[in-house]
């Protein structure tokens, strides 16, 4: 497996980390790295998309859990923008998603427009929301 990057670009004057389709123990290192180096940018608040993440693990979460702390502490958030089913899933089963704000897209993660379960479950599953109706 190619090794992942995580590019760390300026949007709205907001650090945002992409992360790729997978976050596990191989590449969470250089989550670290980029959330330290967005961090750097001078600005408390990071946001991380995710939204092409399809797998985080526990050293993910763990990064993730940190740089939470660690923004907090400065004053800021971590935001986070994710989409997959199994990625939601951890983050519930883990309690990651009552910890970190999280979004269906970047653009409402920059704007801080909060993400309803709803919105979450139509960016992931249209014909699941559709059933629901």
């Amino acid at each position: 497996m190619p090794e992942a990057s995580f590019p760390v670009a300026v949007a709205s004057a907001v650090p945002v980390v992409t992360a790729p389709g997978e976050i596990d123990i191989t590449n969470a290192a250089g989550l670290r790295a980029a959330l330290l180096e967005a961090a750097a940018h001078g600005n408390s608040t990071l946001v991380v998309d995710m939204a092409q993440t399809q797998f985080c693990d526990s050293a993910g979460l763990n990064v993730l859990v940190r740089a939470h702390h660690r923004a907090q502490a400065s004053g800021g958030e971590l935001l986070l923008v994710t989409c997959a089913a199994a990625v939601l899933r951890i983050f519930a089963v883990t309690g990651i998603d009552h910890l970190i704000p999280r979004f269906p897209n970047l653009e409402q993660a920059l704007t801080r427009t909060p993400a309803v379960t709803a919105d979450l479950a139509e960016c992931c599953s249209p014909m699941r929301s559709r059933q629901q109706r």
